[in-house]
């Protein structure tokens, strides 16, 4: 349902999430979240235009959240980078359905919106501080959440 682009994004606000308000570079996330560097250069582009990142040049500088974690949710990043895209009118292009959606693009859309509500409800904040016993792809800086999890 997510493509790759919003996966990145997601890493990447993750780890800065963690690291807040600390900046990392391109080189430091690329590398702990297994994101190829141009890849993550462009994801990043797209989460600074829409107000996700801020981004410094130069010695000092870095990638910071604009936004601490607790404000920031899931459906932020996700919109940020490629918007939900929830079905308004018939995809088919009836004339007859219109906006009256039949039961399935109806379902489907009820579907979505589900989807929305979950991530709008989710910051990233509850996201590092939920207890897992997993071990996560990115190596976060701040380590294991779960103290009863077996150590790396």
């Amino acid at each position: 349902m997510f493509s790759q682009t919003v996966e990145y994004a997601l890493r990447a606000v993750v780890m800065l999430a963690d690291r807040s308000p600390e900046a990392c570079t391109t080189e430091q996330l690329a590398s702990a979240t297994k994101v190829p560097k141009p890849y993550l250069s462009k994801v990043l582009q797209g989460l600074s235009r829409a107000g996700v990142v801020h981004t410094q040049r130069g010695v000092g500088g870095g990638i910071t959240l604009v936004q601490s974690p607790a404000d920031l949710t899931i459906l932020d990043v996700v919109n940020a980078v490629e918007p939900i895209q929830r079905i308004h009118s018939c995809p088919l292009g009836l004339k007859a359905h219109g906006v009256n959606l039949c039961p399935l693009h109806h379902r489907m859309d009820q579907a979505l919106a589900m989807v929305e509500k979950a991530l709008r409800e989710t910051t990233l904040a509850e996201i590092l501080a939920e207890p897992t016993t997993s071990i996560p792809l990115c190596d976060i800086p701040g380590g294991n959440r779960n103290p009863a999890a077996p150590k790396r």
